[in-house]
C-alpha cells in the first residue's frame, strides 16, 4: 500500500489542480463537485459546484484534493492544509491502525462505511498530522 497526499483548499481546489495539470500534464482520474455528491448535503447553493474530491495521478503517485465548506469544518489553513491518506488492505487492518493513530489525538470522523463504496475514518495524531484511512469494499 502507499501513502497519499491529500489537499484540502477554501473553495479553490480546481483552479489548484488545473495548475498542477498545466505543470505535469495528464488527465484526473476522477474530479466531482458536491452538487454530485449525497443529496440533503448541508450545504448553500454557492457551494454546490466547488470540489468534493479530485484524484489526480502524477507518475506512480496520487494527489487528491477538496474544498472543505465551513458548514464541516473550520477553513483549512495555508501550510497545514493536507492529510495523508492510508488505503489498508482491510476493515479490520484500518480499525486497527485509525486506533493507534489517534490514541492521544483527536478523532475527526470515526471509521465507518461511506457513500462512496469505501471504509473511511480520519483523525489527528498527537503530533497533530491529519490522517486518512480509506478501504475499498
Amino acid at each position: 500500500m502507499s501513502l497519499t497526499i491529500y489537499l484540502h483548499f477554501n473553495g479553490n481546489c480546481r483552479e489548484a489542480f488545473e495548475f498542477y495539470r498545466s505543470i505535469f500534464g495528464g488527465e484526473f482520474e476522477m474530479i466531482s463537485t458536491f452538487r454530485e455528491g449525497p443529496e440533503g448535503m448541508p450545504l448553500p447553493e454557492d457551494v454546490l459546484d466547488q470540489v468534493m474530491h479530485v484524484s489526480y495521478p502524477i507518475g506512480s503517485s496520487m494527489l487528491m484534493g477538496s474544498d472543505v465548506p465551513e458548514q464541516f469544518a473550520p477553513p483549512p489553513v495555508q501550510g497545514s492544509n493536507f492529510s495523508i491518506s492510508y488505503q489498508p488492505e482491510s476493515k479490520a487492518a484500518a480499525d486497527e491502525l485509525f486506533a493507534k493513530l489517534s490514541d492521544g489525538g483527536t478523532v475527526t470522523m470515526p471509521m465507518e462505511d461511506q457513500f462512496w463504496g469505501a471504509y473511511f475514518g480520519s483523525c489527528i495524531d498527537k503530533f497533530g498530522i491529519s490522517w486518512q484511512l480509506n478501504t475499498e469494499h
